[in-house]
């Protein structure tokens, strides 16, 4: 991806708004051009095709070689970053290893997220002069405000010390941004989501908005944001109004955990009852190599980066039938022994060793192999596109941003481990995969996130938010004060004010 330093960045910005992809359902539709901001958002239609803009971002979950969810995974004790080789991907191997410098980080979460950040301030700036509904503008409001606050969080958990920017950046100050405190951020981000909650519709109808962001969702961020922060009962107090009264019931958002675990995977269970916030995918876009990565692609990246490579099935083999990939993020060793006992094991783990043993299927080993494949985002045949574009780039599963079993664990930790709802909690997550009970603590509810949300991208920041990455990442090269967090892009440093992070000088 091109690298552009933040303030020409943030100039673009100013003058321009472009449009991209992966979208919810309700913004399913094909941006087309670039619009001056002096002329544009006069009235709903270009609001909404400004909101369209300001959600595409979200696509940084999954779509995309450099998305949130392998990176994060390749960083953690879990996973190793796999591929091809050992250059690979110059950033998301060297995460792995934690060997990232300046120069090989990938500039993409950086600007991607920023650019989510220009277009919220430009459309924020802009809607007070719309002619439209008042109920309606508020609503875009609030979704634009949550939405800033959701790129505000992922930029100041990977990078820490970043600029603070609520306002579209002019020609005469755009030289002289400079970085403010993490509490300052934070700050920020707890104002737009308290903003936005009292705002926010409690539902949405699925035939129409699926994807747009609700009440419910901001505050299961919310009550996320304040528990990296360590605020514990303010965290509780969100997570609880989001998971209801009863641990393993229907909340009064609609959210309830599913009965099947292996169910969160299935591709067209899109928008379940567990689903807080999710990035959409779609094959309708025909995405291509020409445009891949670039923000206009609309697959889901992640399914081909985890598949095994050249994979295949001798004739009578009841083996799964599945498209061939990349074969990124496979499992340590270490991580099967820990999960190869539990329930959730084959919704997780592809184990590819085994079968290529017992003769019922075959494949290429790809860097850093252990035969065990990423089965929570592995594509199926059926899942293949057949029409226009590269059938790599077009898969069409969603992906979790935040679903209510990570809530539920969230409130708990929240909890401080604790007491009869830390214990509900944790239960209902146990019983939904026919689990029994075990007594509540922090290490009872660490040791269940990991197995519940294995391979989603959470485990990194979990171990930095418990101070456990040092322990668990040392023999990786983990260096502690340093590889907490990513160096900020060398593009990003030059011509301007920004300092680089402690000990990526």
């Amino acid at each position: 991806m091109k690298k552009i330093k933040i303030i020409n960045l943030l100039f673009i910005a100013v003058l321009m708004l472009s449009l991209g992809a992966c979208k919810k359902e309700f913004v399913d539709i094909s941006p087309k051009g670039q619009f001056l901001t002096a002329n544009y958002y006069a009235d709903e239609t270009q609001a909404f095709g400004g909101l369209v803009g300001v959600y595409d971002v979200v696509r940084k979950n999954s779509g995309g070689f450099e998305n949130m969810i392998t990176m994060m995974n390749a960083g953690s004790d879990d996973h190793v970053a796999g591929g091809g080789g050992a250059t690979d991907g110059a950033g998301i191997q060297a995460f792995s290893t934690h060997t990232l410098t300046a120069l090989n980080v990938p500039t993409s979460f950086w600007s991607d997220h920023y650019q989510g950040i220009f277009r919220a301030n430009t459309l924020l700036q802009k809607l007070p002069n719309t002619t439209m509904d008042a109920s309606l503008k508020a609503r875009y409001v609030a979704e634009t405000k949550a939405l800033r606050a959701l790129y505000y969080f992922n930029l100041v958990r990977l990078f820490k010390n970043i600029p603070l920017v609520t306002e579209p950046i002019t020609a005469a100050n755009m030289y002289l941004i400079k970085q403010k405190t993490p509490d300052s951020v934070y700050a920020q981000i707890e104002k737009d989501l308290t903003d936005a909650i009292g705002v926010l519709p409690a539902t949405v109808p699925l035939t129409t908005e699926a994807g747009r962001l609700t009440k419910g969702a901001a505050k299961a961020l919310l009550g996320k944001v304040y528990l990296f922060e360590n605020k514990g009962s303010l965290a509780a107090a969100q997570l609880a109004d989001v998971n209801g009264s009863t641990p393993g019931g229907t909340s009064s958002y609609g959210y309830k955990l599913l009965s099947n675990y292996s169910d969160l995977w299935v591709t067209s269970n899109k928008f379940n009852s567990e689903s807080i916030l999710e990035c959409s995918h779609s094959s309708a876009g025909n995405s291509d190599w020409g445009w891949w990565g670039s923000g206009s692609d609309e697959g889901n990246t992640v399914n081909v980066m985890v598949g095994p490579r050249s994979y295949s099935t001798p004739a009578g083999s009841t083996a799964p039938g599945l498209p061939s990939g990349w074969s990124f993020n496979v499992f340590t060793q270490a991580f099967y022994d820990v999960i190869k006992s539990d329930p959730r094991f084959t919704a997780t783990v592809f184990d590819l060793k085994a079968l290529k043993a017992a003769g019922k299927a075959d494949y290429i080993e790809g860097y850093q192999n252990t035969g065990y494949f990423l089965n929570k985002f592995l594509p199926r045949n059926a899942d293949i596109r057949t029409g226009g574009g590269a059938q790599e780039l077009n898969f069409r599963q969603d992906t979790y941003v935040i679903r209510l079993a990570d809530t539920y664990l969230m409130e708990a930790e929240a909890l401080g481990g604790t007491g009869a709802r830390a214990q509900a909690l944790l239960d209902a997550v146990r019983a939904r995969v026919g689990l029994p009970s075990t007594p509540v603590s922090l290490n009872a509810i660490k040791a269940e996130r990991r197995l519940e949300l294995a391979g989603e991208g959470h485990r990194f920041f979990d171990l930095v938010r418990w101070g456990d990455a040092a322990s668990a990442l040392s023999s990786r090269g983990f260096v502690v004060g340093r590889d907490e967090v990513f160096p900020i892009p060398y593009s990003e440093l030059q011509g301007t004010l920004l300092v680089q992070n402690p000990k990526y000088n």
